[in-house]
């Protein structure tokens, strides 16, 4: 299993689970990120710093250090 920091560009991966706890899951949650949601990785900025994604539907941009905490196949 591999982060969704660690996913390169123009791939799409499944949701597998969420680290981290309290407000930050909670944050991750809100924005449609949850197990078995398929991602889309869109964009990478040139610091890898966000990372642009495709999910639900709809475009997101997220952190990096958010990026660490799902978990993908």
């Amino acid at each position: 299993m591999k982060t969704l920091k660690q996913t390169k560009c123009g791939e799409t991966v499944t949701v597998a689970r969420l680290d981290g706890e309290g407000a930050l899951k909670r944050r991750i949650m809100d924005m449609g990120i949850t197990k078995g949601t398929a991602v889309y990785v869109r964009k990478v900025a040139p610091l890898g710093d966000p990372v642009e994604i495709t999910v639900r539907g709809y475009e997101l941009s997220i952190r990096k250090s958010d990026a660490e905490n799902i978990l993908v196949e």
